[in-house]
């Protein structure tokens, strides 16, 4: 014997309550065969005689008195079910994870985010800046309900939509030898010299090593390794040596001659932006909205 469903045992309840089938059907906005058939399929199915039918209406039978009563408790029961999952849903819908590398966290997602509170204040979103290959991780693992990476490749087991291109530099501080270089650097001279990098995982470190793989150079061991592209930029204004970095993080300090770009010929430092998110899942909600905001944004 297999359990019946629950809009079977509602039809139920509703023909003890109401006395008629009729009345019960128009209650579930179902018509009254339909109903009439739902019931002796569930007669069937319980091996037993629920309901007397007389011209005058319907009434249970004992056994339908007690199986009535059981199935109110059912009934309450999936109810309350119903209602903390609509309760949790609403929660899930209000509430955003994001995970961003730097450069992105930065210098991008607080406008996007500016955004998409003026059309949804009630979001509540938390933001993780980490870098790319740990956001790919987040997304993977359902830690994040949307990343956004800036590595030259994609990573797999995820979906990926492009967002927007970023361009990387080379800088140095003005008093560097490469600062008052009156010819662009060679890739070869970029690779040989020593520079400040991000750590490993980082896609602004993936980008460079992926750019002089594909002009045959290979960088030597970094001069300074640091966790973020804010504490890049800083060794670089102090003196500390030269790094590339996006023009993101850099533009106010090229203006303003705190730091000089220095041109490569022949290598191309530009890189895309990608939204990931977990695969096989449709985004909906407030996921859906921001990674329109973002795409909408100027590139």
């Amino acid at each position: 014997m297999t359990a019946p469903d629950s809009e079977s045992l509602r039809l139920l309840v509703l023909v003890g309550e109401l006395g008629s089938i009729g009345a019960a059907a128009a209650e579930l906005r179902i018509s009254q065969p339909s109903a009439s058939k739902r019931l002796n399929r569930l007669e069937r199915q319980l091996g037993l005689a629920l309901l007397e039918r007389t011209r005058q209406g319907c009434t249970p039978t004992p056994a339908g008195e007690m199986v009535c009563g059981w199935a109110r408790e059912v009934l309450a029961h999936v109810d309350g079910l119903m209602n903390g999952v609509r309760a949790l849903r609403a929660q899930q819908e209000s509430k955003l994870r994001v995970a961003a590398s730097m450069t992105v966290a930065e210098y991008l997602v607080p406008r996007w985010i500016s955004r998409l509170r003026e059309a949804l204040p009630e979001v509540h979103l938390e933001l993780d800046v980490t870098n790319s290959a740990a956001v790919a991780e987040a997304v993977r693992h359902g830690q994040a309900d949307l990343g956004f990476i800036e590595t030259p490749d994609p990573p797999e087991g995820v979906s990926v939509r492009y967002v927007a291109r970023d361009r990387m530099v080379v800088i140095a501080p003005p008093g560097h030898p490469w600062a008052k270089l009156r010819r662009p650097l060679t890739p070869s001279e970029l690779a040989a010299t020593p520079v400040i990098v991000r750590e490993h995982g980082s896609g602004t470190r993936e980008t460079l090593h992926r750019a002089l793989a594909d002009v045959g150079a290979t960088p030597v061991a970094p001069l300074l390794e640091l966790r973020s592209t804010t504490a890049v930029r800083n060794a670089v204004v102090a003196g500390a040596g030269p790094a590339v970095l996006s023009t993101l993080a850099v533009a106010s300090d090229l203006a303003e001659k705190r730091l000089v770009e220095v041109p490569v010929a022949d290598l191309d430092l530009r890189r895309p932006l990608h939204a990931v998110w977990r695969s096989g899942l449709q985004l909906t909600g407030p996921a859906a909205a921001l990674l329109a905001t973002a795409m909408r944004a100027p590139d």
